[in-house]
């Protein structure tokens, strides 16, 4: 069925609007950027409410929805720091965070198998934290106006923490036990 596949293409072109949205943000043309962004957030809702609602969901599926999000924000993340709208500090966690995230994802398929990424709850509010304030950044900079963006930089930081504390967690105790299940298999 052709259909199940609407997730992933919905992803791919999520990955497809990285590049604009990153030259229209340091283009100054935030209008556009803002428009892009929340096509893009809203495209990610869409294909998970599909991929849940009907099933349709696939291996390639749980690969591409999270490296489309990861793109999306680190890229946008570090575009606004690069224009002087974000600090450093936050976009220092989000990278160091999505760096730990990745080598610990290739750390466990290289030393215990295969594994289907499935992001937690905590996860899930971190990326739309994230997503929130960067359309918040981007407007502010429309409206031309000074908006008191410290409550949503604070909690943005709090959920990067977060997210990246449960990850290191949740897989580290998965490895645990996927490491002691082969050691008593061979013995």
């Amino acid at each position: 069925m052709i259909y199940r596949h609407i997730p992933n293409l919905i992803s791919v072109f999520r990955l497809l609007l990285v590049p604009p949205v990153i030259a229209l943000i340091l283009a100054g043309r935030h209008q556009a950027a803002l428009g892009l962004v929340l096509v893009a957030g809203l495209s990610d809702a869409l294909d998970g409410f599909l991929a849940k609602r009907y099933g349709w969901t696939s291996e390639l599926g749980s690969i591409l929805d999270p490296l489309a999000d990861k793109l999306l924000v680190v890229s946008a993340v570090l575009a606004l720091l690069a224009i002087g709208l974000l600090p450093l500090w936050l976009a220092a966690l989000v990278v160091a965070r999505d760096l730990v995230i990745v080598i610990g994802a290739l750390s466990y398929r290289y030393f215990i198998g295969s594994f289907r990424i499935a992001p937690s709850l905590i996860s899930k509010l971190n990326t739309g934290v994230l997503i929130l304030l960067i359309l918040a950044v981007i407007a502010g900079e429309i409206l031309d106006r000074s908006m008191a963006l410290e409550p949503l930089l604070l909690l943005c930081g709090c959920t990067v923490i977060a997210s990246g504390v449960d990850y290191v967690i949740r897989w580290g105790l998965k490895a645990r036990r996927e490491l002691a299940a082969g050691r008593a298999a061979r013995h």
